[in-house]
């Protein structure tokens, strides 16, 4: 079943506001995931809308959503852990059932996370871009990350790695290759934002878009290169925990920090599981 809406009208039976002005939303789905449909329509359109002006990014005019289900072929033949999909300039497809896999929590997390992508390859004028800027421009588009994230973070850069790292990490196909991968670029893109403007994402991709190369444009946009940018984010990080094991006993916060992981990992699973149970009745 496909849902239509734009300019505040509905079809379907569909009673919802447009979006953002201007723009058109599909929303194609089975009848089993009418429930996640919704949850789409549900979306939080305009603090999405903030969240990427802020990043120097523009809202797509259409977007168009399609949820798979688990048991189809084109989810059947797609690795368990991969959740969504953007496909320039306006589709993106997503596996509802699947949202709790890291890096997303929830249907509307995914949503922000992937029109992101769209929002950023649109901005480059679909140039190619190095998946580690897409990926941290998505997380920090959709949401940020919580301190569980931070807790991870703190192995993942232990050993300083340079940004072909990132790449090789992306590429295995692994699914801890890939958590690790979505830590460390959400990280590198967290620091050149606070470093060099929240908006400097879409002015590097603005510069791409008129032919520039990306290691150009971003030397050019921020006064550094990526691998300087690099050193930096890693550096940033770990001078952070050196303050905090120069001021506690050093075996109190490794102790402290394997602590939170476990509580924010049965919190996480908690939610998820409600999460379950309110999908669960909201289908009955």
């Amino acid at each position: 079943m496909t849902w239509w809406i734009a300019s505040g009208c509905a079809i379907a039976g569909w009673a919802v506001a447009a979006p953002v002005a201007g723009q058109a939303l599909t929303v194609d789905a089975p009848p089993s995931l009418d429930w996640a449909a919704e949850r789409v329509m549900g979306v939080d359109w305009s603090q999405l809308g903030d969240a990427l002006m802020l990043a120097g990014l523009e809202m797509p005019a259409r977007i168009e959503v399609v949820l798979i289900a688990e048991n189809d072929v084109r989810a059947v033949h797609t690795p368990r852990w991969i959740v969504g999909i953007a496909l320039p300039p306006t589709r993106v497809e997503i596996v509802p059932e699947r949202t709790a896999s890291y890096p997303y929590g929830s249907i509307e997390s995914v949503v922000r996370h992937e029109v992101a992508h769209l929002a950023l390859s649109s901005r480059a004028g679909d140039y190619d871009l190095p998946r580690w800027f897409h990926e941290g421009v998505a997380v920090a588009v959709e949401g940020g990350w919580g301190m569980a994230d931070q807790v991870r973070l703190l192995g993942a850069i232990a050993s300083g790695p340079p940004i072909e790292e990132l790449g090789r990490l992306f590429g295995t196909g692994e699914r801890p290759d890939s958590a690790r991968a979505y830590l460390l670029a959400t990280a590198l893109v967290d620091y050149i934002r606070r470093q060099h403007g929240a908006s400097v994402p879409g002015a590097v991709a603005a510069q791409v878009a008129d032919g520039v190369p990306f290691a150009q444009a971003f030397l050019a946009q921020t006064g550094e290169s990526v691998d300087e940018a690099t050193a930096g984010a890693w550096g940033s990080y770990l001078r952070w925990t050196n303050r905090i094991v120069a001021i506690v006993n050093p075996s109190s916060v490794w102790t402290a920090i394997l602590v939170l992981a476990v509580i924010a990992f049965m919190v996480q699973r908690r939610r998820r599981a409600d999460r379950r149970r309110q999908w669960d009745d909201e289908e009955v």
